[in-house]
């Protein structure tokens, strides 16, 4: 098992954010002008594919709405066009929300310009009023800044840190060595991920993976390593993946959050994914990257 797995999907080709231009009217002004560039209609905080691609058009195309700068990448500026929802049960359904176009995306270079554009869609959704004053906001910073109008406070997007570990027991490369993997009582039988949750205030982010899987399941992790992370904006997360090692290894799930948990060796996580009767995540998902990672080759078999 010596393939070279694919980075985590989503977290590489960075495009030019272009923060010191947001302000500069006239470069806007002329990339806005330009036929070339691209712009990204988001309805409330759905998408909506065509031909089963997503639907960048250009500026004179674009609807009416707030205008998100994105940025450029390999010399094409991208925008977005932050638009109402739409009304009806009819046009809703042509519109999906980031989980039903992920499949669309893959490791595609536009994909982080997609998440950047969801990631300002949720929060100017959620972010209607002053959080200080009730007061109304305007946007400023072509999206990326919600001013008071009233107070003047300027309101910032936020990103929720989580994080997302593999853990894993027994000596490193051997066929006895073994990774945790829990189910959600929402999932069905069989279908089961790695372990997640989110970094609580004035705590390290490798105190909240010991936290969280000592919560969920019992077990003790020591180590923690970095593996990689993923923007996650569902609604806006940063998903900050570690593998950590097992101290102890009974389990005790906590039964709210995770209904079942076990430990799996590479054979049997083979030999059930072979079968069915194991789903794994997806592969666009950290998850997948953490799973086969530890294993050490490509599995099948997806929810």
């Amino acid at each position: 098992m010596s393939r070279t797995l694919p980075h985590v999907a989503l977290s590489k080709h960075p495009h030019d954010r272009h923060g010191l231009r947001r302000d500069d009217t006239d470069w806007v002004a002329t990339k806005w002008a330009d036929p070339a560039t691209r712009v990204l209609p988001i309805a409330g905080t759905r998408i909506r594919p065509v031909d089963g691609a997503l639907d960048w058009v250009r500026p004179d195309q674009a609807p009416d709405g707030t205008r998100v700068l994105l940025g450029e990448r390999d010399g094409v500026t991208y925008f977005a066009v932050l638009a109402p929802p739409p009304p009806a049960d009819a046009d809703r359904a042509e519109w999906l929300p980031l989980r039903g176009v992920l499949g669309l995306l893959g490791d595609a270079d536009l994909g982080p310009l997609v998440l950047h554009a969801i990631g300002l869609a949720e929060w100017h959704w959620v972010t209607r009023f002053c959080p200080r004053c009730g007061g109304a906001l305007e946007a400023r910073q072509e999206g990326h800044v919600l001013r008071c109008l009233a107070c003047a406070k300027e309101q910032f997007p936020r990103t929720d840190p989580a994080v997302i570990m593999v853990v894993t027991d027994g000596e490193p490369g051997s066929a006895e060595e073994r990774c945790l993997l829990g189910r959600s009582p929402q999932w069905p039988e069989g279908r089961f991920s790695t372990l997640a949750g989110f970094v609580e205030p004035g705590e390290t982010i490798e105190d909240a993976v010991r936290r969280e899987v000592f919560e969920e399941t019992g077990v003790t992790v020591g180590e923690v390593r970095y593996f990689d992370s993923q923007p996650w904006p569902l609604p806006a997360s940063l998903m900050i993946g570690f593998i950590g090692r097992a101290v102890s290894t009974q389990i005790d799930v906590d039964g709210s959050e995770i209904a079942e948990a076990r430990w799996f060796t590479r054979a049997q996580m083979r030999a059930e994914a072979e079968a069915g009767t194991l789903k794994l995540p997806s592969g666009v998902s950290i998850s997948r990257s953490l799973i086969e990672t530890w294993y050490g080759d490509a599995l099948p078999g997806i929810w």
